[in-house]
């Protein structure tokens, strides 16, 4: 149960380590107080709090699944109206600037997972215990997933290395290139893998699975396929991991830390949450987001219509695709189907994100229940992992035949037959492995990126070449680095 999971301890840990919770900028400038070495990191247990310090982050990363979506193809924003969470329509629309809290609340929150884990590795070698090595290496893990979040979003960044950032630092802390952001990603990641099993020590935590699919997606973000395709090959051929059959197993409940799971995001809805403190909630907001407006009905319980589907995704699905149902709720044939009634919001399609929609929940479900929904993010899916192999094998001009070996599986599963496989090489297996990635992970927050990382950023309405492949620093923080840093182009 969820109960007995890493997030049973993340709410004591908070006050613990009140790094940044509820900061405007990404350096904590009025910390309460202070931990340091003469008071803390003596002991196996400092150790193991100050890493779940630095997972507690992972869950505000509801907002880059939420956004990566809203800002492709796949979904338009919803809400209430044009001017509810108005950072989400800016982005929806590419008309956002360096005015825009939620720009900022992923630079701030993923800083603030990036500092937490810098601070477990400032002082590594404080003390020594059996099994330190583990921990260390899932602090690099964590690290390293803080960063990739950054570097894809903001490109180049401020680094620093097994310290915290202090006061003052943003001044005379350069930039990175984005190349040297993702050396460290790489080193960290190469750092898990040799240190860390395919066995979690608690469901959650991150493994050597994790690890080697996260630093076969940093590779293929680089386009360094031959890379990808080594690391990613040998996670499918050694891992412990599999397809599940039913596809639409893995969106419920039942479904979660499943044999297809290399990476989750952990949530419950036992700690409530609400707009006073988003970052605080231990649930998925996302997925109240993009419930359904004034539903009531079976299964789903209401929420608030953003992150609507596309009818141009919907159209994406073959004929026979199993997914499609399991993927998008046709809101019209549901109701005419069991009689829900519902409302409609702003640019309202008539589709819904049915994978992460929020479901009727029990009686011991805390706060507000939009913002503390208990669904799990599935960050790296198996299936994902076939899919950036086989494009690594296929746009590396490696092997077309393992290409599309994997990129058959993950079909064969979607249509539960075997009739509909891809036997083309070339550009045309590109082209059909680019379309599988949309149609397997619609709705998980990978298709903005998966179209500018491939040069296809303009099959996204207003979207402008040379600058919307990334995202503007928030102007706080240009204003805080005084001249150090410097604007991301066309902003």
């Amino acid at each position: 149960m969820k109960k007995n999971r890493i997030t049973q301890l993340i709410a004591i840990v908070m006050v613990v380590f009140a790094i940044q919770s509820c900061s405007d900028e990404f350096i904590d400038r009025n910390p309460v107080y202070s931990i340091d070495s003469e008071n803390y990191f003596n002991s196996e247990d400092d150790y193991y709090k100050a890493l779940i310090a630095a997972y507690d982050l992972l869950q505000t990363t509801y907002v880059n699944a939420l956004l990566g979506e809203i800002a492709s193809d796949n979904t338009l924003s919803g809400g209430g109206d044009a001017t509810d969470v108005i950072g989400y329509q800016q982005i929806d629309d590419m008309i956002h600037t360096p005015v825009n809290s939620n720009l900022r609340d992923i630079w701030n929150w993923m800083f603030a997972g990036v500092n937490r884990a810098n601070y477990l590795l400032e002082f590594q070698d404080r003390t020594d215990f059996e099994g330190k090595e583990v921990i260390i290496a899932e602090a690099k893990f964590l690290r390293a997933y803080y960063n990739f979040e950054l570097v894809k979003w903001f490109g180049g960044i401020p680094l620093k290395v097994d310290q915290r950032f202090a006061l003052g630092d943003e001044k005379v802390t350069p930039r990175s290139s984005p190349e040297e952001v993702y050396a460290l990603i790489e080193s960290d990641l190469q750092f898990a893998i040799d240190n860390l099993s395919y066995a979690a020590p608690q469901v959650g935590r991150a493994t050597k699975g994790s690890a080697q699919a996260l630093l076969g997606k940093a590779y293929l973000y680089q386009d360094k396929f031959t890379e990808a395709a080594s690391v990613l090959d040998n996670l499918i051929s050694n891992g412990p991991y599999d397809l599940v059959e039913d596809y639409d197993s893995i969106f419920e409940h039942a479904g979660e830390n499943n044999i297809e799971s290399v990476f989750e995001v952990q949530y419950t809805d036992i700690e409530g949450a609400s707009f006073d403190c988003m970052q605080c909630s231990e649930g998925n907001i996302a997925v109240g987001f993009s419930g359904i407006r004034n539903y009531n009905g079976p299964l789903f319980s209401s929420g608030f219509s953003f992150n609507v589907p596309t009818q141009d995704a919907v159209d994406a699905f073959e004929a026979g695709d199993l997914r499609k149902d399991v993927a998008i709720l046709d809101i019209e044939n549901w109701a005419a189907l069991t009689g829900a009634t519902y409302g409609t919001g702003y640019k309202h399609t008539g589709y819904f994100n049915r994978k992460y929609l929020p479901r009727k929940r029990g009686e011991d479900a805390a706060g507000d229940l939009n913002l503390t929904n208990p669904n799990n993010y599935r960050a790296i899916r198996f299936a994902d992992v076939l899919l950036m192999a086989a494009e690594a094998f296929n746009r590396g001009g490696i092997n077309d035949g393992k290409a599309q070996l994997y990129l058959n599986r993950v079909r064969n599963r979607a249509f539960g037959n075997t009739d509909n496989e891809i036997n083309s090489t070339g550009s045309a297996l590109t082209e059909a492995i680019f379309h599988e990635r949309r149609v397997e992970l619609v709705g998980e927050g990978h298709r903005f990126f998966d179209l500018v990382r491939t040069g296809r950023g303009s099959e996204i309405d207003g979207f402008t070449e040379g600058k919307h492949e990334l995202f503007p620093i928030p102007l706080e923080e240009i204003q805080f680095a005084n001249g150090n840093w410097d604007q991301n182009p066309e902003y």
